[in-house]
């Protein structure tokens, strides 16, 4: 299945497979949602992800999704930047969330990182989403 915006359909299984407390969703893959799910991983959002090949040449990642107490880690994921809207911002105007207890997911020049991480490598770029 194609889809036009792979970042809102990398958000939107995560969320829906939350809601239903599954341990697992699988995702179609490709090296900029691996880059996205990394940086999740580091931050502690999700547990895990691996990258599964199929013999028709197609990958798929998937990812294992992290709770507390029965509780999903992640509470709130939102899409920022979006195709047909573009946010970009600036070393200086980069968003905090939830007054800094959740992160926003850039995607720089220096690759896909967190806020804080853009903000120690002094580097703006798309705002893709936030998550708290």
């Amino acid at each position: 299945m194609s889809t036009h915006d792979p970042m809102r359909d990398l958000i939107t299984r995560i969320r829906n497979a939350q809601m239903r407390t599954k341990s697992k969703v699988s995702t179609p893959g490709s090296k900029m949602r691996a880059n996205v799910l990394e940086v999740l991983k580091t931050e502690g959002y999700i547990r895990d992800f691996a990258s599964i090949e199929h013999a028709n040449g197609r990958s798929e990642l998937e990812i294992e999704l992290k709770y507390f107490d029965g509780e999903p880690v992640i509470r709130e994921i939102a899409r920022v930047s979006k195709p047909g809207r573009r946010v970009y911002v600036s070393v200086k105007n980069l968003p905090r969330v939830r007054n800094g207890l959740g992160i926003s997911v850039l995607s720089t020049p220096k690759g896909i990182m967190a806020d804080h991480a853009a903000r120690d490598a002094n580097v703006g770029g798309e705002v893709l989403f936030t998550v708290f």
